[in-house]
């Protein structure tokens, strides 16, 4: 009898390449997380992800491109992430205690610390540096655009709407700065409850409630 579930081919070249740089992000992520910017060379890159030199540099020529671009990926599959646990958000819960929570939960972890590390060697790294401002420019947009789709408002100039979703990450990662810093687990969280009651402040009710 014919086998009725067909054999799946080898994968094309655009599969093995999407399937190489993958693994070279991940590895390229770990590493900034383990040893730091400075620590994290292309050969120990190369060698977590179990690809050869030449095919790391054909993907990514630059230490800092591929950094860059790890960090890129990291913030694409947490905004991901973020999307599909808020539309997971009961109807009846206050939708800006939830979108915070969400937000923090991503902020105190790899995120945060990659992200850090990058920035600080932006500082001294001007080819590091063009990376960081564009990557920057671009997850600062997508936070706004998310934010005014999430949080619709009938007058986005009103006082608070326009600069909340900038406000607000930068409080969090101050805080997870902060945590780093002092370890200090309950200031933390206490910001994070002040952030919330803070916007509720300042916020119209009809953002910051649950959807009837």
């Amino acid at each position: 009898m014919a086998d009725l579930h067909p054999i799946r081919g080898r994968r094309t070249q655009e599969e093995r390449s999407k399937a190489t740089q993958a693994l070279v992000m991940d590895a390229a992520l770990a590493c900034l997380e383990d040893l730091g910017y400075a620590r994290c060379s292309t050969t120990e890159i190369a060698k977590r992800a179990g690809v050869s030199r030449g095919a790391q540099l054909h993907h990514f020529p630059t230490k800092a491109a591929l950094v860059a671009e790890a960090v890129r990926h990291l913030f694409d599959r947490r905004h991901a992430e973020f999307l599909e646990a808020f539309r997971r958000v009961e109807p009846s819960a206050p939708r800006l205690d939830a979108a915070i929570d969400l937000l923090w939960s991503m902020v105190r972890g790899q995120s945060f610390v990659v992200w850090l590390e990058l920035v600080v060697a932006a500082r001294t790294d001007p080819e590091l540096a063009r990376e960081v401002h564009a990557l920057s420019r671009d997850f600062i947009d997508t936070v706004e655009e998310t934010f005014r789709v999430l949080f619709p408002s009938d007058d986005e100039t009103a006082p608070f709407v326009a600069v909340a979703p900038r406000f607000a990450l930068s409080f969090l990662e101050g805080l997870a700065l902060g945590r780093l810093g002092f370890g200090d687990e309950a200031a933390a969280e206490y910001g994070v409850e002040t952030l919330k009651q803070l916007g509720r402040l300042v916020l119209p009710a009809t953002m910051t409630g649950g959807r009837s």
